[in-house]
């Protein structure tokens, strides 16, 4: 064998640099996707699209918010849920971020809101329900609204995070499960996805989550998430699609970006939307 010339060694060394250099910035990369994902029903005839927003956190997205809105706008959605975290308690991060997406959302679409932790942890979370309303945004504290689009009876439900109170928490669980009878699809907004077990318990058709934030650090095809809050290393909800037992769990990695003191790691900010049709062959 040939001896490695210093030439040749210094060639792979800067080969080795440049490729770490490439998949860090591969890693690091922020720009916003767009997943879709098929979701299926013997209760519905035709087709509705739903944009999932969660953890904006108020981060950043262009000049008044117009990265985040044309995404939107290019999807053409018939109705947006907001999952929560929508306003940080971070003083220092600009409120009217979050505001300026509602609004021009709900002016476009049917919008729905739930809170996340965060807002609870602003102290303010009763001042920011009141702006979503004002913005436009259907505001679900163990509440629901029907809504009949493209021909299709779609029930929505909505509970606050699990810091409104244990108690609180489990009564706007049940009386939003309850109305969960199987006479129209229905999906439950919330904002933690770790709580599948409570869940599971009512006829939710879909449930759709955020909170995790991809699990923060991702290697895809190996680790969904490296750490989410509440389910901790290894996150078995971080982010993407589950089937519980028959029903369907969609858990957004979420937009929040400059927000989070560690920068998301091959786990890029998204903007979920759900494809809701009837089951194939039908």
């Amino acid at each position: 064998m040939l001896p490695i010339t210093k030439r040749k060694k210094r060639l792979i060394c800067a080969g080795a640099a440049a490729a770490a250099l490439l998949g860090l910035a591969a890693g690091l990369d922020s720009r916003l996707t767009v997943p879709h994902y098929q979701i299926e029903s013997e209760k519905l005839s035709g087709a509705v699209r739903v944009a999932l927003i969660t953890d904006l956190h108020c981060c950043d997205y262009g000049q008044g918010q117009r990265d985040l809105l044309d995404a939107v706008a290019a999807e053409n959605p018939d109705l947006v849920l907001l999952g929560g975290d929508i306003v940080d308690d971070d003083p220092s991060l600009p409120v009217e971020n979050a505001y300026t997406v509602v609004k021009a959302l709900a002016e476009q679409y049917p919008t729905y809101y739930v809170t996340g932790n965060h807002e609870f942890w602003s102290g303010q979370v009763e001042e920011i329900k009141e702006n979503m309303t004002a913005c436009g945004a259907a505001v679900l504290a163990g509440a629901w609204e029907d809504v009949t689009i493209n021909g299709q009876n779609l029930r929505i439900c909505g509970v606050d995070d699990p810091a409104v109170g244990t108690l609180e928490w489990k009564t706007q669980l049940t009386r939003v499960g309850e109305a969960a009878d199987g006479s129209r699809f229905t999906i439950l907004v919330t904002h933690r996805p770790e709580r599948v077990e409570e869940y599971i318990q009512y006829n939710f058709d879909l449930t759709v989550a955020g909170h995790a934030h991809g699990g923060q650090w991702r290697l895809p095809g190996l680790i969904n998430g490296l750490l989410a809050p509440n389910q901790g290393l290894f996150p078995k909800y971080a982010g993407g699609l589950y089937d519980l037992n028959g029903q369907t769990m969609v858990v957004s990695r979420g937009l929040a970006r400059e927000s989070t003191r560690i920068p998301r790691f091959f786990n890029r900010p998204e903007l979920v939307v759900l494809e809701l049709g009837p089951e194939a062959g039908v």
